[in-house]
């Protein structure tokens, strides 16, 4: 039998619909409680073999703030060269970050030696300690959208550049630059179907084998 009723399953269907990879923040702050409630989000996430890799860093100085930033315009531009004709003219007007205006920036990464949970389930395959660290950001990201918090998840960037900017420890591998704050603006159409960038496939294709 179920733990869950059928209403609690309607609304964490909601949730899932409306968890939208924000980009437009208001630079209102978020209270301290509310961002730490939805950070203990990552200590309940599973993990390979318990190894629990997440790393989390709060980008908070105007130092670490401008790199970041200098980082993904760079990458922009470079991403931007990559693309011709219309889609080049598309993406030039695509908003693809909130770095600016989202008070809260949360660098998270994994710690790919870790010698929490001995290895098990990472032998053959070590990306699992990552995945495990996707499955706690997705985590974070419900957490934060059910308190009306919006994410958005900066991926055009130089990785190793960023590492080294926030001078973390060599085996820390970076996951995913998150920009948190309160949204301008609630959509249940994803940004970039609204932009004209690309459509969202309808359904989900199972195959057999």
């Amino acid at each position: 039998m179920t733990r869950f009723s059928p209403d609690f399953q309607q609304e964490l269907s909601e949730l899932m619909r409306w968890r939208r990879d924000v980009r437009r923040f208001r630079t209102d702050p978020v209270e301290e409680a509310v961002l730490e409630a939805c950070l203990e989000s990552f200590a309940l996430s599973p993990s390979v073999g318990l190894s629990e890799p997440w790393r989390v860093i709060r980008v908070e100085s105007d130092t670490a703030r401008a790199a970041a930033l200098a980082n993904i315009k760079a990458a922009n531009a470079d991403d931007l060269a990559g693309n011709d004709g219309e889609k080049a003219a598309l993406y030039s007007q695509l908003k693809l970050s909130g770095m600016q205006e989202a008070p809260v920036q949360l660098s998270v990464f994994c710690a790919e030696e870790t010698a929490k949970g001995s290895g098990l389930g990472a032998q053959t395959m070590p990306e699992m300690r990552r995945y495990s660290v996707v499955s706690a950001i997705t985590q974070f990201w419900l957490a934060a959208r059910a308190r009306g918090i919006g994410v958005g998840w900066v991926s055009i960037l130089d990785p190793d550049q960023l590492c080294a900017d926030l001078n973390v420890p060599e085996d820390w591998r970076l996951v995913g630059y998150l920009c948190v704050g309160w949204p301008e603006e609630d959509h249940e159409t994803p940004e970039l179907e609204r932009a004209g960038w690309d459509s969202r496939a309808q359904g989900l294709i199972v195959e057999s084998r």
